[in-house]
Order: C-alpha cells, then structure tokens, then sequence
C-alpha cells in the first residue's frame, strides 16, 4: 500500500471507461469519445492521433501502430499489425556495397511505409462507432491552435534537436531550437493532412496529394520509395501470442514485434524463486539483466516478419537459456554463451463501458524517426528500416516487401481465461523487458499497478547495466562487484500505461510519472 507521507501517485478508479496515457490531453480526448458514446477503438483512434501534436518526437502519421483488441462481451484476443513494408527499391546488397554493415538511422533508405493510419483505419472499420472525422477534430484542432509544450516533452524534444534535418527543422524547431515547456507548439502542415485524412480517409494519406508529397520528398532525399508501395499498405490481424507467469498469461502481438522475447524472458524468470528476493535488491537486478541478455540474444537472432515465435516461447528454451544464469557474475558476451543453445513510441490503453479493451502502441522509432519530413505536409518519416539487419542471410535481413523487426509492443494480462489488465510499457528496446519487469512487480511482489509502474527499473543493454537513480549506491556497487559495466541512462527507463478491469467491475488505472500523462476516467 502506498505510503502517503511520500511523493507518489494514486491508482484511479472509475465505473464507466478508462484511458491511460503518456499525455493528459490525449486521455482527456479518448474519455470525451467515451463519454460522446465511442467505443474503446474510437477513443483510442482519437488518443492516438492528438498525440502526434502532444509528442511529435514520439509519433505520427508517418509511423506504424500495434494493437491487442478484445471486443465487448467476449475474453477472446485479436492482434493488429500495422505496419509497414521495406520499399521496393529497398537493396541490401547495394547498401552492404556502399560501406554499410548496419542499416542507417537518419537517410531515406531506413524509412519503411507508414503503416499507423492504415492500422487506426482497421481498427475503427472494425470495432468504431463514431464517424471517423469526429475522431480526427481534436487533432485538427491541436494542430491549427497548437498545444502547450508538456515537461518530458519538452526535455526529449531538446535532446533530439540535433536529428532534424531539412523540411523538419523549419517543422519542428521554434527559431531554430526546441520549444521549452510551456511553450504553445502549432503545425499547420499536420492540420492540413489531418483534415485531408479526415474528409477521405485512408485513401487520403495513401493516395493522391499527400501520397505524391511523400514519394516525391523521399527521392528527392535519395529514397526509392514509389507510389504503388503507399498504396499497398494493408494492417493485417492476427492471434496473438501468450505465455504463463505465476498462474497469470502473458498476452503478446506476434513477429514481428518483440512480444516473443516478453513472453522467452518470463519463463526463464519462472525457473527462479523471485518473489524470495528483495524487490529492490542487487539480487534480483542481477538476475533480470543476465535473463534479459538472453531472451534478446535469442530475438535478434529468430524475430523477423512473420517469423513463428514457438523458438522464442518453448519450456526447451528456457529451460536451456536458464540453466546458463550464474548468481554470482555477470555474463560478459550472451551470444557466445547461447551458441550451443541456438545452433522513440507513445503507449495507450482505453476500456470502455462495455468492456472492449484496447492496448495500442505506435511509433515512428527513434526520436523524431528519420529526423526527415514531406515538404508539403509535413509528415514525418520514422526510421524504422533501422530494425532491419544487413547480415546476408539472416531472417530479419532488409528486403522489399518485408517488415522489420519491431520493438513496440502492447500487452495483456489474463487470468482463469478472463482478461485482466491491457498494459505496454514503452520505451524502444526496453519494452520486452518492461513488460515483464512490471508483471512480475505485480505477481511476484503483489504491488498495486501504480507501485508497479513507479518502482525503478533497470536494463541490461549494450553490453552495460542501465540503472535509474532510484536505486541507492549500495545496490550499484553490489552489481558492478558482480562484474555488470554500470550506465546511468541519459534519461528514466520507459513508461508504462495500465488498466485493471476488476472482477467487481470498476476499472484501476495508473499512468508513469516519467512521462507527462495521466489517466483518467468517468
């Protein structure tokens, strides 16, 4: 129970419906579609277009979305996927001939289609209610009178400056430098594409105007991005994927998000007694950062567009993957030691009154993706060919047509068959690893959803330990007398959304101080 002489935040309960998100007036929009009579979808469509004005370093139509779907009056689970494809003209063996060994963060060649308007169409085809312009205004809006620049923001925003290249840094830049919190930010090019969006739908962005913007901007900028590849987009649903964690089930999307190395990462730690450890002690840190190595060596390695996931979530995995954890030092090189075993993004969470549930995460990658944007709309070009690898051969290797690895990812947890809680936990790479970290926090540890969220978090990643500030020094020198290379992260860890939908029918919600969002209910 939280202690009320401390700083913290309350879980908030509702009757009605629900949103949790990384941005108040985006959880305000989506409980005005609820209470105006949307559904979830709706809400959530609503949410997730505002917030490309509210974190344009996060998010926007030039993206791609996910989503987990369980409709009103039933517990089953639908996936959504979308996102978009390498270009036709995408090459890798001239990327390799051109010097590269990695696909490059800030050029043309890693932008890959935009995917997210497509997606939030299928997702309001299927389960909206409301005219989808409706669902548009509070964006259009935001966009015409602009919207005050929140905290986070405004400091990520700051830190990514630097990556704006061009039509994007008159786009994104206030006088030549990040808006400061406070400030009002307005994009007139957003607007215009939003309300094109809005009269004309999908088609709106895919073909016509918008759609000769984006190619024609693309090779002016080198890309070999074609029309009929806009126009191919097609979000794709799916079954999601599921594993156990202590008598709960881990509900994740499919390859080719990262959902299989979530549900690898649990069942390794299921194969540990971790609820005997100290929640907050070296320990349990330890033990997080060697399974983490693990279950990300394993994705790199399996995860690629519609990979199947059994090699990720097998009991034979983990328990091989297990048996390699030492309690006592750090693991220097996890690829060596599974050789013999393997021969930026915005989150949101919306219930309705009926039940529906959506967990919903888009991205365009790294902050401000690309760093490249349209010259006449403005939109903004994610960098998520990033996410492909140039190792010839590999399933995740950069092709046309293909998807890349994704590392965003919703969620929910289930229990006895009946779906409990829709959560994510973004933040790039973290995200399997958040996922789990803040289910075993609840199942392990019994927090509340809210204590679960605001615990610190630790991440083992690029060959260091990443710790918050919120663990003392005492636990630092534990682990790096484990043998772990101790980063502190330039910024907190991730952040999370969640809703419970509680057996008595009220709904819990909490939201991560570490982003500017709340949630909110009626």
């Amino acid at each position: 129970m939280r202690d009320f002489h401390l700083p913290g935040r309350s879980t908030v309960h509702a009757d009605n419906g629900m949103c949790a998100t990384s941005h108040p007036l985006a959880a305000l929009a989506a409980v005005d579609v609820l209470r105006a009579g949307g559904t979830a979808a709706d809400a959530a469509v609503a949410a997730a277009f505002l917030l490309g004005l509210c974190e344009p370093q996060m998010t926007g139509p030039g993206g791609d979305m996910f989503a987990l779907v369980k409709p009103a009056g039933t517990q089953t689970v639908r996936a959504l996927n979308g996102s978009g494809r390498g270009p036709a003209g995408l090459d890798p063996a001239a990327l390799r001939a051109s010097g590269h060994d990695a696909m490059p963060l800030d050029a043309a060649c890693s932008v890959t289609m935009p995917g997210a308007v497509d997606g939030l169409a299928a997702l309001h085809a299927a389960h909206g209610r409301l005219p989808w312009a409706d669902l548009l205004a509070p964006a259009i809006r935001a966009a015409h009178d602009g919207v005050p620049v929140a905290p986070r923001t405004a400091a990520d925003w700051q830190q990514a400056a630097g990556r704006l290249q061009g039509a994007a840094r008159a786009q994104f830049l206030v006088d030549g430098a990040a808006p400061r919190a406070g400030m009002r930010f307005r994009d007139p090019k957003q607007a215009a594409l939003l309300e094109i969006i809005a009269r004309e739908g999908r088609a709106g962005f895919y073909e016509g105007a918008v759609a000769a913007d984006i190619v024609a901007s693309l090779r002016a900028l080198g890309g070999t991005h074609g029309e009929d590849d806009l126009a191919a987009v097609r979000a794709t649903w799916h079954e999601p994927i599921q594993g156990p964690y202590r008598g709960a089930d881990l509900i994740e999307h499919p390859p080719c998000g990262q959902g299989a190395a979530a549900i690898l990462l649990a069942r390794i730690l299921a194969r540990f007694d971790v609820a005997a450890l100290d929640p907050l002690g070296p320990e349990r840190v330890h033990l997080e950062a060697e399974a983490t190595k693990l279950a990300y060596d394993a994705r790199d390695r399996f995860v690629a567009d519609d990979a199947p996931a059994h090699r990720l979530t097998d009991e034979a995995t983990a328990d091989a993957l297990a048996a390699l954890i030492d309690p006592a030092r750090a693991m220097p090189d996890a690829r060596a030691a599974t050789d013999a075993v393997h021969k930026d993004t915005v989150y949101l969470t919306v219930v309705d009154a009926d039940r529906m549930a959506v967990s919903l995460i888009c991205s365009i990658f790294h902050s401000f993706g690309a760093g490249l944007a349209s010259d006449r709309f403005g939109v903004l070009f994610q960098n998520r060919g990033a996410g492909f690898t140039l190792e010839e051969g590999h399933p995740n290797e950069a092709a046309p047509g293909r998807r890349p690895m994704h590392t965003i990812i919703p969620a929910m947890l289930a229990r006895g068959g009946r779906v409990e809680m829709p959560f994510g936990v973004m933040g790039g790479q973290y995200q399997a690893a958040g996922h789990v970290r803040f289910a075993s926090n609840l199942l392990d540890f019994g927090m509340d959803p809210q204590e679960a969220i605001d615990a610190p978090r630790a991440f083992a990643t690029g060959g260091g330990l990443q710790l918050e500030r919120g663990y003392p020094p005492k636990v630092r020198d534990a682990l790096a007398a484990l043998g772990h290379r101790i980063d502190e992260p330039p910024t907190a860890i991730g952040g999370a959304q969640a809703i419970v939908i509680e057996a008595n029918g009220t709904l819990t919600g909490a939201s991560d101080p570490r982003k500017d969002g709340c949630a909110l209910g009626y």
